[in-house]
Formats: C-alpha cells, structure tokens, sequence
C-alpha cells in the first residue's frame, strides 16, 4: 500500500515538475518577439522542403532499385516495353506509371529539391544585406553548410533515374574528374568504381539516403539551437510579436501553405519525365541537355572557359579549362563563407548588434551582394548559352563572348551602380527626416504666397529613416616598438574605403527641430486655408 502511494506521488511529481517546465517555455517563448518582416519566412519554406523531402523520400526508399544492372522493362509504358535497361530506370518507370500515386510522390520529391535550395540561398540573401551575421558567424556557416548539403543532395539524387539526362550529366562529371592533374583518374576511379558508369548508382545512392539526411537534421538542430541562445534580430523601431503563440502559428499556416502547393505543383506539372529521355547509355549523350537550375552556375562556368588553355608542366598536361572554373568557383563559394569574418575584421565589433540594418545603409556591403549576385546569374545564364543561341537565333560564340564579358564586368559595374543608388536612397531619407514628407496640399499663405504642406514623419518611423548608424572609424597606432603592423594599415584602408558614401547619422536635436517646424507650418498653412 505505501509503496502504491510512493508511485504515484513520484508520477504526481514528475506531471507537476514537467507542467512547470512546460510553462517556464511558453512564458520564455511568449517574451521572445521576433519581426514580422516577409524576409523572414524563408526558413519556414526551407523546413517545408525538408519535411516533404523526407515523408516522401521515405516512400520512395521501398520503390526504388538502387543497381545499375540490366534487365528487360514489361511494365505498362508501351514505347519502353521489351528493352533493356538498368534496374534503376525501370523501378522509375513502375514508380510513375504502375504504383498508385507513385508519380505523385516522385513529383512531389523533386520539386521539394528544387525549392529547396532557393529558400535557403533567399535565407543567406537576406542574413547578408541585412547584417544578420554580425556576432552570429556560427549561424551563417550552419546556413551556408545547408546550402551545400542541399546542392549535394539534389546533385546526387539527380543521378539516380539513371536517363539519358542524368548520363550526360555524369559523363560530363566524370570528364571534370579526369580532367583534374595527378589525382584526376584516381578520383574517377574512386567515385564511379572503375570505367563509366561503373558503379555509380550503387555509390550514390548511400549519400542520397543517409549522408544528406544525416547533414541536414544535424545542420537544422545546431541553427535551431544557436536560434534558441541568441537574441531574436529586428528592424531599428520595430517591435515584432510573440514567438508562442503568434509566430508560431503564422509559421505553421506558411508551412501548410508551402506543403499544399509542393503537392499541387506535383499533382499539375510534370517534371523529369524519365520516360522521354530514355535509358542512360554509356556511349550516347543527350542533345541540349541542361542540369537542375541549382547546379547551373558550374556548367556556366565550364563554357565560358577560352578554347586551348592547357600547359605541359612537369611531364603533365595541365587543361586550365578545368582547374580555373573549379578555382573561380571555389573562391566565390570561399568568399561567400568567410565574408562575415571578414566584415568583422575590417569593421570591428561595433554596436547594436541585435539591430538589423536597412541594405541602403550599408552601401558597400549591399554594392558586394549585389556584384556577387550579378557574377553568379552570369555564370548561371552561361550554362544555357546553347538554348540562348538556338532560342534567339544567335550565333553561340556571340552569346558566349557576351557572357564572358558580363561575368568579368558586369560585377564592376553592380557594385558602382549600388552604391550610388543606396547614397541616394539615404540621401533621400535625410530629406524626409529633416523636411517632412509631400502631403499634396497647396495653400495659399495670408502675403499670396503658395506652398506645399509638409508633414512631419510619424515618430515610430523615425527611427527606421535614421540612416547609417556610428561606426568608429580605424585608427592606426604604431606598436611598442614603435612601428606599424602591415596588417594594421591594410586593415585601416579597407575600412577607410568600406565606410565611404555613408552619411553620418543626424543629430536628434535637429530632427525633433525639424519635425517641430513641420508641425508649426501645417498649422500655418491649415489656419491660412481655413480663412
């Protein structure tokens, strides 16, 4: 009887202690106010992508054949039935036309990896012009982790039908591997287990179903983690709502949202019909062939490559064409990662931290994105510079020198173009602080004179108008010895040319100056009209 009633005293207890942590986490979630700005919605996407990558990637594991072997398809598609294929392509085939729904799952699944990468590069889009990486560069490697593993995700499933398409894509895989000096043919080797297709499907197939999934779980509990620790970022003035329960409902009707038009989309339109391409055959390559628009940017790169550029260097032909797309690229996806360390050395610390920034006023920062964006859709738009030439009837030398041009300057040009157009935008903001803003009246004074009626701007915008904030400029110091570090002085240059065309803030003095004088001349202009 006493040992009944110890029981359940202790499950009485144990209920009380986990009603007590479940209410210290809604009051801890109900105090957190996050902004409600639309850039904020992409992580729910990207989760969206995730979770239906997942249920029906889980479907698909019981339909699919991951081997490369032949054998003879007699399913119900009747231009295929009778030839040979691989075992892969013929699972495919049963998948979408002789398994109920089957078709939709594989839609579904596809079209979940190809929304997939946008949500998160949006996400790294918007971590970056706004500054949301200051002091949280864990944050952005985690994201930028995501990206990758999304790519290699998408990139490796893309292979597993094993069509005419996805041959010639890894038989131009396989032609940048070999291309590669000194461990070129060992990493073919080793990827495809031996010539082309060697083994392929069976080696992929791992990375697709376990490596990637693995990746991303891991990657989203650390940003969800390092999420729960930190601050939640807001605009200057903005006050945001609750985690619990506002935000979270408005994430969970966006995730039904997305999750409803991904199964829509699979159920309306059709993409990566197999079944057109035919089987992968190792000694016939697809006309027009054109990748998953995620791995589009390497193709391009590929093609805007000059004709010839090879050397024979220590007894070995070193083909340029090769290393010097894989090293732009590399250094791009480089920068991309280490920027906010970067940012952080030039500008130091700084202040505000939990405070976005508007892209306007950090015009180097927003000009950099800017040319970094316009670099990548170059390179992108490249990959398609056959469909161009063919589509337009131009000649394809023509629509590749002009690639080849854009990739070269048309970075230049976005990062000028941006920083004068962010200096007018906060010039144009200094206007609306210190002026008020054009409310369309004209009044005519007592003396005859007409004028237009400014209004002061509203106090909760104020704050949003303020401009560029303070950031203490890099003062180079000589050491004890008496000199200076190399490292100091080009540290002090970047920042000197970082921090130009950036207006200093306003003083609050003479805003509230400003806006009284607003004020006081509406009244002016409203008596004069009324009279």
């Amino acid at each position: 009887m006493r040992q009944a009633l110890t029981e359940r005293d202790s499950r009485a207890a144990e209920r009380t202690a986990a009603g007590r942590r479940i209410a210290a986490a809604r009051a801890e979630l109900g105090g957190r106010r996050v902004s409600l700005h639309w850039s904020n919605l992409f992580g729910v996407v990207a989760l969206a992508c995730v979770v239906v990558l997942f249920v029906t990637g889980l479907l698909l594991l019981f339909w699919y054949a991951p081997s490369g072997r032949g054998v003879t398809y007699e399913g119900s598609y009747g231009p295929l039935a009778g030839q040979e294929a691989s075992a892969a392509y013929v699972s495919i085939l049963r998948t979408s036309f002789d398994i109920p729904g089957g078709l939709l799952v594989r839609q579904a699944h596809h079209w979940a990896a190809l929304l997939l990468p946008a949500a998160i590069m949006m996400q790294l889009a918007v971590a970056f012009f706004t500054g949301a990486f200051r002091r949280r560069r864990g944050s952005w490697l985690v994201l930028f982790g995501l990206l990758v593993v999304a790519l290699a995700g998408g990139r490796s499933g893309y292979a597993l039908p094993d069509d005419m398409l996805s041959g010639t894509g890894l038989r131009i895989f396989q032609g940048i591997l070999l291309g590669i000096p000194v461990v070129g043919t060992w990493l073919s080797w080793l990827v495809f287990g031996g010539g082309f297709p060697g083994c392929i499907i069976e080696n992929l197939y791992p990375v697709h179903i376990a490596v990637v999934p693995l990746l991303l779980v891991v990657l989203l509990w650390l940003r969800a983690r390092l999420a729960s620790r930190q601050e939640p970022r807001r605009y200057p003035g903005e006050i945001g709502v609750a985690v619990f329960p506002d935000a979270a409902v408005r994430a969970g009707g966006l995730f039904a949202i997305v999750t409803g038009l991904l199964v829509l989309m699979a159920a309306t339109v059709t993409v990566a019909p197999v079944w057109l391409f035919g089987p992968s055959s190792p000694g016939d390559a697809s006309a027009g062939s054109q990748p998953d628009w995620y791995t589009g940017f390497l193709d391009g790169a590929l093609r805007l490559v000059p004709p010839g550029w090879e050397v024979v260097w220590l007894g070995r032909t070193w083909t340029l064409a090769i290393l010097v797309p894989l090293a732009v690229v590399g250094a791009f996806l480089l920068a991309v990662a280490v920027y906010p360390f970067f940012e952080q050395w030039v500008r130091g610390p700084g202040e505000d931290d939990a405070l976005l920034d508007r892209p306007r006023n950090e015009p180097t920062r927003t000009a950099l994105g800017v040319a970094g964006i316009v670099f990548y859709g170059a390179l992108w738009g490249a990959g398609s510079a056959d469909l161009l030439a063919t589509h337009f009837s131009i000649g394809l030398e023509a629509v590749v020198h002009g690639f080849q041009a854009l990739v070269v300057l048309g970075p230049v040009a976005a990062f000028l173009l941006t920083r004068r157009v962010c200096l007018a935008l906060q010039k144009k903001d200094r206007g609306l602080l210190l002026h008020g803003y054009e409310t369309g009246r004209i009044v005519r004074l007592p003396g005859g004179r007409y004028v237009e009626v400014h209004a002061p701007v509203p106090e909760a915008e104020r704050v949003q108008l303020g401009g560029p904030r303070a950031v203490a400029a890099a003062v180079v110091r000589p050491d004890e010895s008496g000199r200076i570090r190399i490292g100091k002085l080009i540290r002090a240059r970047l920042a000197r040319a970082y921090l130009e065309d950036r207006l200093e803030p306003a003083p609050l003095a003479r805003i509230e100056a400003a806006a009284e004088r607003d004020r006081v001349d509406e009244a002016t202009a409203g008596r004069a009209g009324a009279a």
